[in-house]
């Protein structure tokens, strides 16, 4: 399949041909929930903790006799249902790490940029770059593209020039195409992406 190419003024300059094994595989939703889910458990710490009545400190004494108070027999004042007691069941230190096979996590990143392709949301600029870090730059350019929402802009390698172009400007993220993870595929409305990055994409995907 063939895309429409544009430069940096947002007028169309040429056509690139994509790989249909990559940019129009069979769209799985099941398999990109999967990657998704697993991405956000992987980013989660864990390390919530409360303790339980055998950490908490103090409480060695019995509060009182065991009989002839009236009272309810109590063993210690560290028990839950004593203020300042332990927690019952409470959340301890755990990870929530979840496990996909490569070969299903990159099916689910070919089905991500399906997707973006058959909703028009990937945009192919024949190049990307600043010659100062000027929001304002960035603002123009993206305006010319019509990119109206929030974008995200792949590039080849680092590009200090562009990304401190766009990071003052809400909703719109520079990453490295070898970085492109579901999550962020998935979470914007327009995906800005140089030809010089398709190789870096195609390199691990095709």
């Amino acid at each position: 399949m063939k895309a429409i190419v544009k430069n940096m003024a947002g007028e169309q300059v040429s056509e690139v041909e994509l790989n249909d094994a990559i940019f129009a595989a069979p769209v799985n939703q099941p398999l990109m929930h999967q990657a998704l889910v697993r991405q956000l458990a992987n980013a989660r710490l864990g390390t919530h903790k409360v303790k339980n009545r055998s950490a908490v400190a103090g409480g060695g004494a019995k509060p009182w006799r065991q009989k002839g108070t009236g009272r309810a027999r109590q063993g210690t004042i560290r028990a839950p249902q004593w203020r300042h007691g332990g927690v019952v069941f409470g959340p301890t230190p755990r990870s929530y790490r979840k496990q996909m096979p490569r070969k299903m996590r990159r099916a689910a990143l070919r089905s991500a940029l399906s997707v973006r392709v058959a909703e028009n949301a990937l945009v192919f600029v024949d190049g990307l770059a600043f010659d100062a870090p000027k929001t304002r730059d960035m603002e123009a350019f993206l305006e010319r593209l019509d990119v109206l929402g929030s974008a995200l802009l792949l590039l080849p390698d680092r590009n200090e020039n562009v990304e401190l172009a766009a990071r003052n400007i809400p909703d719109v993220k520079v990453l490295r195409a070898s970085y492109l993870n579901i999550k962020d595929l998935l979470g914007y409305e327009t995906l800005v992406l140089p030809l010089a990055a398709l190789p870096a994409i195609e390199s691990f995907l095709a």
